[in-house]
Order: C-alpha cells, then sequence, then structure tokens
C-alpha cells in the first residue's frame, strides 16, 4: 500500500513537472496567461479548417470555440498582464506596458469578434470551396504570424487605433457570415501577436 503510495505520489511530481516544463517553467500568473491563450491557439486550430472548406462546417463547434476565446479575452486576458511580470519565459513584449491602451483595445476587440463568431455560427459561410484559401490568407497559423496583412480584407482598418472595433457591435457581427467574423477575429490575433509578442 505504501508502495503505491509513493509510485502515485513520483508519477504526479513527474507530471506537475511536465507540466511546469510546458511553457518553459513559467509559474503564477504568466503560466496562467500561456495557458490561456493556449486554449485559444487551440481554438482556432478547430475553427481554421472549416472556415477555409477543409473541415465540414459545424456550427454548435463554432459556437463551442468561439466561446472558448471570449472567456479568455477582454479584462479576462488584460488582467493577466500586470506590470513587472514581462521578461523569460514570458514572451510579451514590453509593448504592452509602453501601449497599454492598444493592447487592450485589441483584448477588447477579441472579445467582441469571439461573441460575434459564436452568434453568427448559424449563419454558415459566405465563400464557396476552394475560395477559402485564397481570401483566408495564413490563417493556418493564427495566434501566430499570419498572411493578414495590409492588402487583404479588412486588413487596411489596422492602424494604431486597431480595427474599428467600436464600429461593430456583437448584434452586427450576428448578421453577418460565420467567415466573415472569423477572418476580423483572425486578424486580431495576428495584429496582437505581431505587435506584443516575442517569438
Amino acid at each position: 500500500m505504501k508502495l503505491t503510495n509513493v509510485i502515485t505520489g513520483a508519477a504526479l511530481a513527474s507530471l506537475l513537472s511536465a507540466a511546469a516544463l510546458a511553457h518553459g517553467g513559467a509559474t503564477g500568473i504568466v503560466k496562467e496567461r500561456m495557458d490561456g491563450m493556449g486554449v485559444m491557439k487551440e481554438s482556432m486550430k478547430v475553427l481554421t479548417p472549416m472556415m477555409q472548406g477543409k473541415a465540414e462546417y459545424d456550427a454548435e463547434a463554432v459556437r463551442r470555440a468561439a466561446a472558448k476565446i471570449q472567456a479568455h479575452a477582454g479584462d479576462t486576458l488584460t488582467k493577466l498582464f500586470p506590470e513587472g511580470s514581462d521578461g523569460k519565459p514570458s514572451e510579451a513584449k514590453p509593448e504592452i506596458w509602453t501601449d497599454w491602451d492598444s493592447f487592450a483595445g485589441l483584448a477588447t476587440q477579441l472579445e467582441t469578434f469571439s461573441a460575434g463568431l459564436a452568434a453568427a455560427a448559424g449563419n454558415g459561410l459566405m465563400m464557396a470551396e476552394g475560395q477559402h484559401g485564397s481570401m483566408m490568407g495564413g490563417t493556418g497559423t493564427m495566434m501566430g504570424s499570419s498572411g493578414m496583412g495590409s492588402g487583404s480584407m479588412m486588413g487596411a482598418g489596422m492602424g494604431a487605433g486597431g480595427m474599428t472595433g467600436g464600429a461593430h457591435s456583437v448584434d452586427d457581427l450576428s448578421q453577418m457570415p460565420a467567415d466573415g467574423v472569423f477572418m476580423m477575429l483572425s486578424q486580431v490575433c495576428s495584429a496582437c501577436h505581431t505587435r506584443f509578442r516575442s517569438e
């Protein structure tokens, strides 16, 4: 019995050690925000193939993935970035704190567009299969650097003030095709990573 407890304890210690190493040894609030980013990244991996027409569209799966992103966006995201929480193993750039309004604005847009995507999920896709590859740019690498640049649809709106997030309410977005809202959401992810994350 005692030997079993020792083995179980050793296995648990090993799992906890592996979990700590998963984010380069991050602990506390840095690990908490990395875990949240991981949830959003996995949600984007679920959404991207459907939006590109490479996987069967499932409105309920879109709602679930969008809800996960929304749960980690807005104030929930920004509160995980107190001053002084940069430096290794964090991937946060100092610009988060020197340009806080822009960072907070993108976090708010992320919340709005993810809520909008959940609301628009039942609308289906705007683009016919085959068009997605060219229109969606590099969304296969969402949550990192994507191919959605200033020359793409909506790209021109990504100035210092963000993507005119205030001009789009969740109600407005709920009337759009899901892939149109997803495109806007993915550009917020890309803009935030480009400006505020060290690769």
